[in-house]
């Protein structure tokens, strides 16, 4: 079998090379010539698959090393009997570790004391119920807004939208949809900037478009928001760069970016493939997980400050504010050479391993909340003996 995988898929080649012949293409170079005597296609989220790529093609299977698929006609593929898979909850908590790091840098510049806020988290899938937990550790009461999964489960936790918009915080993990009762596309307009309590912090890690840029803006320089911390941007790779200088935290969609959910994403859809067509898995997460950067870190004494402390360990294992810095440069370059800068820091990501590969050696004197607040976030304990 001819396989045509996206290069930014790690390890794709090492792991599909068991059950064909794979050849990898940047996905934004992915096209109907490219993959026109493929029987495999396997993209991430700058790939629209549709009619107008696998018309004539040979395709029998595609898949997504991503949690979202809105970039692909999932009708067409089964109308034309193509299988499809994606990675639902791979890169997750890849997600809550960027918030948690997002939120303690934040809280760091702003002088925030983050015990006791409120967050809204809309959208309480994969990604945002982890979110959810990560938050709560912290500290932050959460408020639940998931219309869908409401309707489903009918579970009173999840709340009216307006219900959280007097939260400290506010941040986005919903699909991007452009119609339908459960719509997003623009969700973060300018009535719902205008709704937010004065100082709200607003952060979005799911698309763009889920934001209005325009109204975005507004709400950043009337000062109705106090912070913004933004991974997604509507039109990537081409970003606006007035709203790059605007916002407080910058990344280039990279917020799942850890090696961990990147190596999930690809097991999955591997799997997806042999059981599609009916071969045996020979690879596992393992084959590809390489040691933690950040093995260990230990406190050798109890800190004043915990909230302080808290943020000196992520800053440790992920420095996000590394990642605003590149992001930045955006805005130097000359402006038809952007979207390649922006696609290129994507490309280049630096390895970044999440929060659970790291033990974290306390003094034995730390408090059991600040052990707790470890765990919750996601990093092991011990304690020194």
């Amino acid at each position: 079998m001819k396989i045509v995988a996206d290069e930014n898929i790690p390890f794709v080649k090492d792991c599909f090379a068991s059950i064909g012949d794979v050849q990898m293409l940047s996905g934004r170079k992915i096209t109907p010539e490219g993959i026109a005597d493929a029987d495999i296609l396997l993209v991430r989220s700058i790939t629209p698959v549709n009619e107008k790529l696998l018309a004539g093609s040979k395709i029998k299977f595609v898949a997504t090393a991503t949690i979202g698929f809105e970039h692909v006609d999932v009708d067409y593929l089964k109308n034309n009997g193509i299988g499809f898979a994606s990675a639902p909850g791979s890169n997750a908590n890849s997600v809550a570790d960027y918030i948690v790091a997002a939120l303690l840098s934040v809280a760091q510049k702003h002088k925030i004391i983050l015990e006791g806020k409120s967050i809204g988290v809309v959208g309480v899938g994969n990604v945002g119920s982890k979110v959810a937990k990560k938050c709560e550790a912290l500290g932050i009461n959460v408020k639940h807004n998931d219309p869908p999964l409401f309707r489903h489960t009918g579970d009173p936790k999840y709340r009216p939208l307006n219900e959280l918009f007097d939260c400290d915080f506010i941040t986005l993990h919903t699909p991007l949809t452009r119609e339908g009762q459960d719509k997003t596309y623009h969700l973060a307009d300018e009535k719902f900037f205008a709704s937010l309590k004065p100082g709200c912090i607003f952060i979005n890690t799911c698309r763009g478009a889920v934001h209005d840029t325009a109204a975005l803006k507004n709400a950043i320089r009337s000062k109705k928001l106090s912070a913004v911390i933004l991974d997604v941007w509507e039109n990537e790779p081409n970003i606006d760069c007035e709203l790059l200088r605007l916002v407080d935290i910058s990344t280039p969609h990279i917020a799942g970016y850890s090696l961990d959910g990147k190596i999930a994403g690809m097991i999955m859809i591997y799997n997806a493939a042999c059981e599609h067509f009916g071969l045996k898995p020979k690879h596992k997460i393992e084959d590809f997980l390489p040691p933690p950067t950040v093995p260990q870190i230990t406190i050798d004494k109890t800190h004043p400050n915990q909230q302080l402390l808290l943020h000196e360990i992520v800053r440790q294992v992920y420095a996000i504010n590394r990642d605003d810095f590149n992001t930045r440069e955006i805005a130097m370059v000359e402006p038809e050479k952007r979207g390649k800068f922006f696609d290129d820091l994507r490309k280049n990501y630096p390895v970044r391993r999440e929060f659970q590969n790291t033990t974290i050696i306390l003094a034995t004197e730390s408090t059991e909340d600040t052990e707790n607040k470890l765990k919750g976030i996601g990093f092991k304990v011990k304690r020194q003996k």
